[in-house]
């Protein structure tokens, strides 16, 4: 099933929050001088166009980077990622917006490397054409946890492996829980962050405490949602699940969704920053 496309809600508060996070850890892993690599398994279109018909058709993206384009940053975190989102649309004017990938090559060095799998037939040649010039590149349409098999670990033995699957599925569940595990077991000393939705708590709480019981350690927990719970009426919130996070990222995540909170929701928003299993 290859129904979902990234481009119909590109920009919205789960992208934001997401983003926001990687940012966050590739900023981190930079601060060595050694290289590392950065594997996005679902990398989806990679840059995406607001003024598209499937962008205005949800319009999604006014009620998440819609709102920050004229916030004045507080935190460096979030000051990082509306740089990145300004250098692109430097008029001031909202017309585009990154997808993980797109951002992994804003950031990345020359010698830092890029890996990324995307199965959808229509957003991948989109994917790979933004990539054909650069070194230490590797765009394959292959099944993202096939891709985990066929490139990990990388030669540099550190980096940040970013998992963010649509969730079309039910399955999709357990598919993660299984590919994570493999994934860790090739290339444990990577950074892992593990985007989520959340439409069904009870749904996600269970995988997240699948993911815990792996007995994986350093698990850190980031959420957001600026509407409460209420099953039946889609995403509400959304959140990352980071396996070895670094050191400062609970902090500097506190620090954004405090800011962030009221500039996402029109009403009391829920966020959390919380380590699920200790080092």
């Amino acid at each position: 099933m290859l129904s979902y496309r990234h481009s119909y809600h590109a920009g919205n508060h789960a992208d934001v929050i997401k983003h926001l996070v990687e940012v966050a850890i590739l900023l981190y892993l930079k601060k060595k001088d050694k290289p590392f690599c950065y594997h996005d398994s679902h990398a989806g279109a990679g840059l995406y166009s607001l003024n598209s018909e499937q962008a205005l058709k949800t319009g999604e993206f006014g009620s998440g980077i819609g709102r920050l384009m004229q916030h004045q940053p507080q935190s460096a975190a979030l000051a990082a990622y509306l740089e990145l989102i300004r250098e692109l649309n430097p008029n001031g004017q909202l017309q585009f917006y990154p997808g993980s990938p797109a951002i992994a090559k804003m950031l990345l060095r020359r010698d830092d490397s890029i890996q990324a799998t995307e199965l959808h037939p229509s957003d991948f040649p989109l994917l790979q054409a933004q990539f054909l010039n650069r070194r230490h590149c590797r765009i394959e349409q292959m099944d993202a946890y096939a891709g985990f098999r066929a490139m990990l670990p990388p030669l540099s033995k550190r980096g940040l492996v970013l998992i963010d699957p649509p969730y079309e599925l039910k399955t999709e569940y357990q598919d993660l829980v299984k590919g994570l595990q493999q994934a860790y077991q090739r290339f444990p000393q990577a950074v892992y962050a593990i985007w989520y939705p959340v439409i069904e708590r009870a749904s996600i709480e269970a995988v997240i405490q699948a993911i815990v019981d792996t007995g994986i350690r350093n698990q850190l927990r980031i959420e957001y949602s600026p509407k409460a719970d209420s099953e039946g009426f889609g995403m509400t919130g959304s959140g990352m699940l980071v396996i070895n996070p670094p050191y400062t990222l609970a902090t500097e995540m506190t620090e954004a969704l405090q800011e962030l909170s009221p500039l996402l929701a029109d009403g009391t928003a829920q966020w959390q920053v919380t380590q699920l299993v200790g080092e």
